[in-house]
């Protein structure tokens, strides 16, 4: 096969290589800690879905159902399929078929990939991933904050700095059907200005309008009636406990009276978090949707995780990631079965070791421990093993480290403890 018949993947649809999997395994480590931290289980849906749980669900009049969807009728029985564009209803729907709210309410997260036909670019793909939660069965603003707190757990847990939280009210249908009106007659009075997508809304969906990217249309949006002006006390009280009880745990919010979110089922509290100029998290609470969907009514309210984006602001703040924490370094044939001993015990006590394999002299070797990530090297080399010792030698300083280059020998039989000890900080362990 010459280069230019060479099958590649489909554009936007990304392979993820060995060296960010470890960003992703930290990513997902914190994922799962918080997620059970606060009594979510994981539910695992199908990636192919029926098309119209989407369009029930999501909203005809939306750019994801209209332009986005991966659609296609299945050959063999007719079925009209969809690869998931995102996995809200998708749980929705297997929590009515399965009757997981018979007794109670439940606290679910997923996490996998979601399928868009979007303009590929830096932190979004046409195959994407996404982390979402769930907190179905619960009608008060208190499941709401939680899923924000949730949030800010997670990126504290990751290091992440700089994403800020916006928030909004889209308040009940009535409430909003009386701010649809308002905007139609406001749209209306304005059609002139209008592009051709806010055209094609202004019956069916004037309130995504007000989500619109064109730049030509910020000032009259800007100046449309604000959904605050039509909710009514109940939808106000909610909005105000949630607010109450972020500040009673010191999160920063920005009102938004503009964020409207970009799917149909949204009502009351919508939030995003938001870094650089980007959506990285975004939910709120979606009453409506199981009954849409064919359930008995229930609340609930949840958000999902754009994990690229995430992953880039991972790569951006912190070093890489260890691919381990020992390599082993070994030249001679003796020395060779004894890395080979050695890397398995350090195994068994559970550290993550690579072992050098493909032979190279020790000058080889050193350059892929360094590249390994790892913090400490064991030598094996002939002198070391006609004294039943190994070498240990530190690979790169820090908190809790020794200091980069320091060396010491320990007897063989001693050597898990010694490195145990080592990556404990115990100093001496490497003679410091």
């Amino acid at each position: 096969m010459t280069r230019s018949e060479r099958i590649q993947a489909v554009r936007g649809m990304n392979d993820v290589l060995p060296e960010d999997e470890a960003l992703w395994r930290r990513f997902e480590d914190a994922v799962a800690g918080c997620m059970a931290a606060y009594g979510y289980r994981r539910i695992r849906t199908p990636i192919v879905e029926p098309t119209r749980l989407f369009v029930r669900g999501i909203g005809e009049v939306t750019d994801i159902v209209e332009k986005e969807m991966y659609s296609f009728t299945d050959a063999l029985n007719g079925e009209e399929l969809t690869l998931r564009p995102e996995n809200t209803a998708g749980v929705v729907r297997a929590s009515i078929e399965h009757n997981l709210l018979y007794d109670g309410p439940k606290r679910l997260w997923y996490a996998g990939p979601m399928f868009r036909h979007e303009k590929p670019q830096k932190g979004r793909y046409r195959q994407f991933h996404q982390v979402g939660a769930e907190a179905m069965g619960f009608p008060g603003p208190d499941a709401d904050a939680e899923v924000i707190l949730l949030c800010q757990r997670l990126w504290d847990d990751l290091g992440l700095t700089g994403i800020s939280l916006e928030l909004n009210s889209l308040g009940e249908i009535d409430e909003r059907r009386a701010h649809r009106d308002a905007l139609i007659a406001y749209f209306e009075a304005h059609r002139d200005e209008l592009d051709e997508d806010a055209r094609r809304r202004l019956y069916s969906n004037p309130l995504r309008i007000l989500d619109t990217k064109n730049p030509s249309m910020q000032a009259l949006v800007q100046a449309a009636p604000q959904l605050g002006g039509y909710l009514g006390e109940s939808s106000r009280a909610h909005f105000e406990h949630l607010q109450a009880l972020l500040r009673g745990q010191n999160i920063p919010v920005r009102i938004n009276p503009r964020l409207v979110r970009g799917l149909d089922y949204y009502n009351l509290s919508v939030f995003e978090w938001v870094a650089g100029g980007l959506t990285v998290c975004g939910g709120g609470r979606y009453d409506p949707l199981v009954e849409m969907l064919g359930g008995k009514p229930a609340p609930a309210c949840g958000f999902a995780i754009g994990v690229e984006r995430i992953l880039e602001l991972m790569r951006a703040s912190s070093a890489d990631a260890a691919q381990c924490d020992v390599y082993v370094v070994h030249q001679g044939e003796a020395a060779e079965a004894g890395a080979f001993q050695a890397a398995e015990r350090l195994r068994d006590a559970g550290l993550d070791v690579v072992l050098n394999c493909g032979g190279g002299g020790f000058k080889a070797q050193f350059r892929r421990a360094d590249a390994s990530g790892a913090f400490l090297a064991v030598i094996l080399g002939e002198d070391e093993m006609s004294k039943a010792q190994v070498s240990l030698k530190w690979l790169r300083g820090g908190a809790g480290a020794g200091v980069a280059g320091a060396q010491r020998t320990v007897a063989f039989a001693s050597l898990v403890d010694a490195v145990i000890d080592a990556l404990a900080g115990d100093d001496e362990a490497v003679g410091n």
